[in-house]
């Protein structure tokens, strides 16, 4: 049986900037669904209160996350100009037992179409 290291970030975006946070984390999935220890990085903006936005991402190994902590684009894109942007952030990790065909690993079960 293997892991998954799963993250939950949430963000509350300070008033007229959720735009530009929304298109850098555009920017930012991009780059973090290229390293080779991501399964898989999406976020979602909210319904009720469009200024919340939900990040959920999924690691091989809390190491990978780690190194996903330490790279450059979240240092240039993340930490520089997405989070100065934020009136609140929690970040949660889980980690998810999985059993042979509950989850897919690195790069398999991705959506058609979707550029990585």
């Amino acid at each position: 049986m293997t892991s998954t290291f799963n993250v939950v970030a949430r963000y509350r975006t300070k008033p007229g900037t959720t735009e530009e946070v929304l298109k850098r984390l555009g920017n930012m999935a991009a780059e973090t669904r290229n390293e080779p220890g991501n399964v898989s990085y999406e976020f979602f903006r909210g319904v009720e209160d469009d200024r919340n936005i939900v990040i959920l991402e999924s690691y091989r190994t809390p190491e990978d996350f780690d190194l996903h902590r330490h790279s450059q684009h979240f240092l240039n894109i993340g930490a520089a100009h997405i989070i100065p942007e934020l009136e609140s952030r929690t970040v949660s990790t889980y980690e998810t037992a999985n059993t042979p065909g509950e989850a897919p690993g690195p790069r398999e079960g991705r959506r058609q179409g979707r550029e990585n």
